[in-house]
């Protein structure tokens, strides 16, 4: 074949010959969308990241999962695969008279208890003693100067320590399978980017209170089961399930392919707690920090966002607080269906 138009052969427009005679390239009818018109705008369900869209695609899940679970005992997948974690350190310290008696008081485990020798003996220091013995705890008495090199010298001690051990963490598609099993209706409460141990320990009581199944904190940048938490949550951190997540958007996923719905609690929410209709339906509360609120990854997951309405005066509720709130509701719309 003969290139007879002086251009180089494969240059758009040029001409060629054939035994069919000339012909024009044309455009693969790339234009031909374009002259069809905009297509129908899909209906709100139909649109995934739409919150009706959201809901659909959640009950969906749901529906599948109730069959499967009432059908098959079958494992699910877990997210990441890996058994639970444990926090790095091996052991930490509660000091002082009044933080070592509250923590044997909730029964926190203990497996040393550190006393000054020569200690002024008060009756803090009695109960202290007759709960470590009573418990069989290990008591050591060791000079001031040691207590104050392995409790650092900047710590208040009193004269008195207790080690505490890592925690032992769970997995959270255990927590939902332990759940089903019983026939029960899962409730967990996942904390996004929380880092007060305070607040773990507040929602861990108000999980335990309010009939939730365990809490979710993620491996990285969130606060784990500290001795601080353990004191805040009374004694809850032992009955109470804390299950650490690999990668939190991960875990959430893998929970909602089990049935779980996710919602996040956030003031700019599309759905006011007042009206949620979700709460007899297996859940997971995802509470983000005070700060920063949830991030986008875990936003984006979420199949509703959840708004308190509080008074306008207010700007925020404390994340420990909004957990109680929404756990509390959820409670009280289960007792009443």
């Amino acid at each position: 074949m003969k290139n007879v138009s002086g251009s180089k052969k494969g240059r758009p427009g040029a001409v060629r010959t054939g035994r069919k005679g000339n012909k024009q390239v044309g455009s693969g009818g790339q234009g031909a969308q374009a002259l069809e018109g905009r297509k129908p705008t899909p209906k709100a369900e139909d649109r995934p990241y739409h919150p009706a869209g959201k809901r659909k695609a959640a009950k969906e899940r749901f529906d599948a999962a109730r069959g499967r679970h009432g059908a098959s005992s079958a494992p699910q997948t877990r997210s990441g695969g890996r058994p639970p974690q444990r926090k790095t350190d091996d052991s930490e310290l509660v000091t002082g008279r009044n933080s070592v008696l509250e923590a044997l008081r909730t029964k926190t485990p203990s497996t040393t208890l550190y006393i000054a020798a020569r200690i002024e003996v008060d009756d803090r220091i009695k109960e202290i003693l007759a709960l470590a013995n009573h418990r069989g705890v290990p008591i050591m008495e060791i000079m001031r100067p040691e207590l104050d090199r392995i409790t650092g010298h900047d710590s208040v001690h009193q004269g008195v320590a207790l080690k505490v051990p890592a925690y032992e963490y769970a997995v959270a598609e255990d927590l939902v399978e332990r759940a089903f099993s019983k026939d029960q209706v899962p409730l967990l409460v996942a904390l996004d980017g929380i880092t007060d141990p305070r607040n773990l320990g507040a929602i861990i009581r108000s999980t335990a209170a309010f009939g939730g199944h365990g809490v979710v904190v993620p491996q990285r940048r969130s606060v784990g089961v500290t001795a601080s938490a353990w004191k805040t949550s009374a004694g809850a951190a032992a009955r109470t399930p804390v299950a650490m997540a690999p990668n939190l958007t991960q875990t959430l996923k893998s929970l909602k392919s089990m049935g779980l719905f996710v919602l996040g609690l956030d003031g700019d929410g599309d759905v006011e707690l007042d009206g949620l209709e979700l709460a007899d339906r297996p859940i997971v509360i995802v509470v983000g920090s005070e700060g920063k609120g949830l991030s986008r990854l875990v936003t984006e997951t979420c199949d509703a966002i959840v708004s308190i309405p509080i008074s306008s005066a207010t700007e925020s509720l404390n994340a420990g607080i909004a957990a109680s709130v929404t756990l509390w509701e959820v409670a009280r719309r289960r007792r009443s269906a």
